[in-house]
Order: C-alpha cells, then structure tokens, then sequence
C-alpha cells in the first residue's frame, strides 16, 4: 500500500506529464550538486521543468496517464525534463549544457507525441533550428514557385501592353507630321 508521500508524488508526476509536449530523461550518475542547480537554472529560464523521479513512482504515473511510453525511457538514476512548449526547446537545452559544461549528464531517451525517441534522435531534434526560422525557411521556398507563376502569366500581357503603347505613340507621331 502506496503511503500519502508516495501517491503525492505519483499524483504530480501524472499532472507534469499530462501537459508535456516532450519529456526527456536523463541520468544523472556524478553530476555535482551544483551542476545540478546550474542545470535546473538554465533550463528553469527556458520554462523546462526538471525532477530526480523514482522509477517505481515514475512508471505507476506514466500508467495512470495517456503518456505510456515513459517508461521505457526511465532507467537507473533518473531525471526527467518535462517541455511545455516547442519540443525543441528542452532539447536544445540540455544538449547545449552537456556540451558547454562537458558534463556527465546523459540524455537516456524522450517521448514526443506518444513516441519513444533514442538519445541520438533527441540530439537530432535539438539541433533543427527554431520553429519560426523553418515556416520562414519553407514560405520562402514555396514563394520561388508562386512568384515565378505571377511572371510567366504575366509576361504575354505586359508583351501586348508593350505592343499597344509602340503602336499609340506610332499614331501619335503620323498625326504630329
């Protein structure tokens, strides 16, 4: 029988994961205390919440929730970043303080959108540039097409255009003389 400390815990673990739209886990075997609190200032400044979970209470909350597959993410020591907004952020963040700090905090796995992502993939999505550049990235590539329509459809009545004018001013000439 779980106590009132333990349901607690499984309680908000469910309640961090209900709203995740990435969860990242990570182990933290010799990180320093404060490294620790370096990492969870840095990735506190980019709305990234970071818990030490155990993993019996991690894996009864992930049961209880729409969110499964965390289990198979949490092994050994772990923490879990939990990212509320762009799914890259979180990421980026602790992929940028792994490699700025060397440390020995490892990314062990991530759940994004109900699938489970290995640690390599967790670097490949933390190195895609932010979502905003992309939509630029991609409406720059789909206005090339668009524009050059607008000046082959364009081309035949600015040509008739041309014609009329040279004919006018032709006119406009034979009445002067």
């Amino acid at each position: 029988m779980p106590t009132e400390k333990k349901e607690k815990a499984i309680s908000d673990f469910k309640h961090w994961l209900d709203g995740a739209t990435i969860v990242i886990s990570t182990n933290y075997t010799g990180l320093p205390v404060s490294e620790m609190t370096d990492l969870r200032r840095a990735l506190r400044a980019k709305d990234v919440r970071y818990k030490v979970v155990k993993n019996t209470l991690a894996s009864r909350a992930a049961d209880n929730s729409d969110q499964a597959a965390v289990r198979e993410i949490i092994q050994g020591p772990s923490a879990v970043a939990f990212g509320y907004g762009e799914p890259t952020e979180p990421a980026k963040a602790l992929s940028d303080f792994i490699r700025e700090r060397r440390s020995v905090l490892s990314i062990t796995g991530a759940v994004m959108d109900g699938r489970v992502l290995s640690p390599a993939q967790v670097e490949q999505l933390a190195s895609l540039p932010p979502k905003d550049q992309l939509v630029a990235q991609l409406l720059g590539q789909m206005l090339g097409p668009i524009s050059g329509l607008a000046n082959v459809l364009n081309g035949p009545l600015s040509g008739l255009a041309r014609v009329l004018q040279a004919h006018a001013t032709n006119l406009q000439e034979q009445e002067a003389s």
